[in-house]
C-alpha cells in the first residue's frame, strides 16, 4: 500500500492503523510488525516529529518493532521475513538523506554522477524482493507537487525524482491513498 499527502495531513495515522488491522486480521500468519524509519533528528523540529511519531506507536496496544534505516533502506528490507507486516515511514526523508549522505566527508551522493540512480535502483530491486518474500509494506510519503517548479537545480532534481518513485510505487502497489487534510481518497 502506498500512501502520499501533505505534511501534518494523517498519512502516518492512516498508515500505522492500516498496518495494525493488516497485522490483527492476519495474526495467524503475520510474524511480526514493524516499522522502518528513516528520520534523523538534525534539527530541533525533526527531533520533536521522531518523538511525536515514537510516542504514538508506544500509545498503542500493539507492539511495534522499529529498524532505524536513514540510509541503506535495502539492509533493512534484508532483515524481513515472510509474513511480516511492514510500515516504512517514510520515502521523502530517505530520499533527502540519499542527496546529501556523504556530507560529512566533503562530496554529497547528488554530486556524484550516478549515485542517486544507483540508490534507487536498489530501492526498487529490494521491494521487489519483498514482493517474492511475501511481505505485506506500507509505504508513506509526502506530497510536493502542488507547487510550481523552483528555480533550485537541486530542489527541481529532487522532485522530479521523488515524482518518478511515486510513480513507480503507485505501480507495483495493490492500492494507493492520497490524504489531505485527513480526508482519504483512494486513488488504486
Amino acid at each position: 500500500m502506498f500512501i502520499t499527502g501533505g505534511v501534518r495531513s494523517g498519512k502516518s495515522h492512516f498508515a500505522e492503523k492500516a498496518a495494525i488491522r493488516h497485522y490483527q486480521n492476519e495474526s495467524l500468519m503475520a510474524k511480526r510488525l514493524l516499522y522502518i524509519a528513516s528520520g534523523v533528528a538534525m534539527d530541533g523540529e525533526m527531533e520533536k516529529r521522531i518523538l511525536r511519531h515514537q510516542a504514538d506507536r508506544q500509545a498503542q496496544d500493539t507492539v511495534w518493532h522499529t529498524i532505524e534505516a536513514p540510509y541503506q533502506i535495502e539492509e533493512a528490507f534484508d532483515r524481513l521475513c515472510d509474513g511480516d507486516v511492514v510500515l516504512w515511514d517514510c520515502v521523502t526523508t530517505w530520499l533527502t538523506n540519499a542527496f546529501y549522505e556523504g556530507f560529512d566527508s566533503g562530496r554529497m551522493c547528488v554530486e556524484k554522477p550516478g549515485c542517486l540512480e544507483k540508490k534507487l535502483q536498489s530501492l526498487q530491486e529490494a521491494v521487489l524482493t519483498l514482493l517474492e518474500k511475501k511481505v505485506t509494506l506500507f509505504v508513506v510519503s509526502n506530497e510536493l507537487f502542488d507547487e510550481p517548479p523552483y528555480t533550485s537545480e537541486e530542489v527541481e532534481l529532487y522532485r522530479q525524482m521523488l515524482g518518478k518513485l511515486h510513480q513507480w510505487f503507485v505501480s507495483v502497489a495493490n492500492e494507493a491513498y492520497e490524504i489531505n487534510y485527513g480526508i482519504v481518497k483512494k486513488w488504486k
